[in-house]
């Protein structure tokens, strides 16, 4: 995404063994005015628009987009007729679920705005699991880590090589499972379809508001603190923490987390944008397979449910 990462990962994967990418032509060089995207982030809206052009002129098994700095990766498969990009939490699922497979030792770690879904595998696997403040400067610290990720498309596969997230080796392991899957006439969507009958389907989302005005940050966040909502989505609230106190493994920070039947709420500050950011999860049992569109549909509903109901509690 006119960055500087083109180099170093068209190398990898040639060492790797895997086929030459088809480069995106008009992104692939670096250029600091970013002329092609509003944002060089692959999660901006329109920044995947030519990546996806791209793929239905050459029918690839997978998009991987990098963002300037090569730091983040972005994974795009094709769903139905069209190419989607997945959700920071299901790449972070898959790679957890992969590096799984192939037995690995070690402490799996998210930040506390991420999937409660990796907590779920590392707790199968038999594997540690550790939960921190958000940024990779906290997940970085964790002892023993073997893996670590965050929803904002940030993952650490390789620690002992990067303690740091970094897009290239994200990049070559999400395409090293995507060649084990095809192999076996599978595909990263299969691997998810499981993972959610396995778990339980979680289900993510964001509600992010900008603001030009910061004191409404700071209102809201004191709205929510003197008038917690006793429900949301017309699920009740099992549980709310103020995280400025801290926890029984948390520094303090300012946020704020709800816990629901069946669902979890995190609203928070940004640190580098003037945004207020709620993170919703919620979480639908699966019997089996027939059962995946019913509970991504019901899971769709609450999300939309959830984003009403904060904005109103909060007045945002």
């Amino acid at each position: 995404m006119h960055g500087v990462g083109k180099d170093t990962l068209l190398a990898a994967f040639a060492r790797a063994g895997f086929p030459t990418p088809d480069l995106v032509a008009e992104q692939a060089e670096p250029d600091p005015d970013f002329p092609t995207v509003a944002f060089p982030n692959p999660e901006e809206p329109g920044a995947m628009d030519l990546a996806f052009a791209k793929a239905r002129e050459t029918g690839p098994d997978l998009v991987i987009a990098n963002d300037p700095d090569a730091d983040r990766c972005a994974v795009a498969v094709k769903d139905g007729a069209d190419w989607r990009m997945l959700r920071g939490d299901e790449v972070g699922a898959l790679l957890a679920a992969h590096l799984v497979n192939r037995e690995v030792h070690g402490t799996f770690a998210e930040s506390i705005v991420s999937s409660s879904l990796l907590a779920r595998i590392a707790e199968k696997a038999k594997l540690p699991y550790a939960e921190t403040l958000t940024g990779f400067k906290w997940i970085a610290r964790v002892e023993g880590l073997r893996y670590g990720y965050e929803e904002a498309l940030g993952y650490c596969v390789d620690p002992d090589g990067v303690r740091d997230k970094d897009g290239i080796t994200a990049a070559l392991l999400v395409t090293e499972l995507a060649s084990q899957l095809k192999e076996e006439g599978r595909t990263l969507l299969d691997l998810l379809d499981d993972l959610a009958v396995e778990h339980g389907l979680h289900a993510t989302d964001q509600l992010s508001v900008r603001v030009q005005d910061l004191s409404l940050i700071g209102d809201a966040m004191r709205r929510l603190r003197e008038q917690p909502p006793a429900a949301l989505a017309g699920l009740p609230v099992t549980r709310a923490e103020d995280l400025t106190r801290g926890t029984d493994t948390l520094p303090p920070t300012d946020g704020l987390r709800y816990t629901l039947d069946g669902a979890r709420v995190i609203v928070r500050p940004s640190g580098t944008e003037p945004k207020l950011k709620c993170y919703l999860e919620v979480v639908i049992p699966v019997a089996d397979h027939a059962g995946l569109p019913a509970a991504r549909a019901k899971a769709a509903d609450l999300l939309t449910a959830l984003k009403r109901d904060l904005s109103t509690a909060a007045g945002i």
